[in-house]
């Protein structure tokens, strides 16, 4: 079973209380209509007690009776199956599902990983129960030695097995499908390139 685990790390702000009037954020139209608001949150999300990621937001708003959560000045740490962080999400905002275990972050999505991949989009999704990130934007995949633009892709969090759906421009070794390795050309590339790092898994 997948959990999502609730530490509130700041204040709470809910819909009822106790007749005291709660704080507002002032030109936010967001918060005078979500169930509920937090500042400074930290959501634990486990699959059958094991940790994938920590999500944490400066502020989030609850709807849908806290099954949709909408966030502002997103972090989301991941780790692996042995509880070692191997990489960090950062967005502008982005929506959590609790039913779905899905989040989209958006606005200036950058992850970096602990051994130098960096990869840059304007979105992108992370998907709890398959435990990998995708992408149908465009992106920017740096790390020593390589970089590679393109529209589309997933990856799992480290970006150790990376598949490109549509590959614009490479510098760099990439394996595309069982071809073996080979240089990207410039400009529009074939569909489905897969590419793993120097030293990492095999496409699969």
């Amino acid at each position: 079973m997948r959990t999502l685990l609730l530490v509130l790390l700041g204040l709470v702000v809910g819909c009822q209380g106790d007749g005291t009037a709660p704080p507002r954020v002032t030109g936010s139209p967001m918060a005078d209509s979500a169930d509920q608001m937090m500042f400074g949150i930290s959501t634990l999300l486990t699959d059958r007690g094991v940790l994938n990621a920590e999500l944490e937001s400066d502020t989030a708003f609850f709807f849908d009776e806290n099954t949709r959560i909408e966030l502002r000045v997103v972090k989301l740490t991941f780790y692996t199956r042995t509880g070692v962080r191997n990489s960090v999400l950062t967005s502008r905002e982005g929506t959590y599902n609790t039913r779905q275990s899905q989040m989209e972050a958006r606005g200036d999505v950058v992850v970096v990983s602990e051994d130098g991949r960096r990869l840059t989009t304007e979105q992108l999704r992370y998907d709890q129960n398959r435990n990998e990130i995708s992408s149908d934007s465009a992106f920017v995949l740096t790390e020593p030695g390589r970089r590679l633009e393109g529209v589309g892709f997933t990856s799992d969090p480290n970006m150790n097995n990376v598949r490109v759906h549509r590959l614009i421009e490479g510098e760099g070794a990439v394996s595309t499908g069982d071809l073996g390795p080979s240089r990207p050309p410039a400009g529009a590339g074939p569909d489905s390139v897969r590419t793993a790092r120097p030293g990492g898994p095999p496409p699969q």
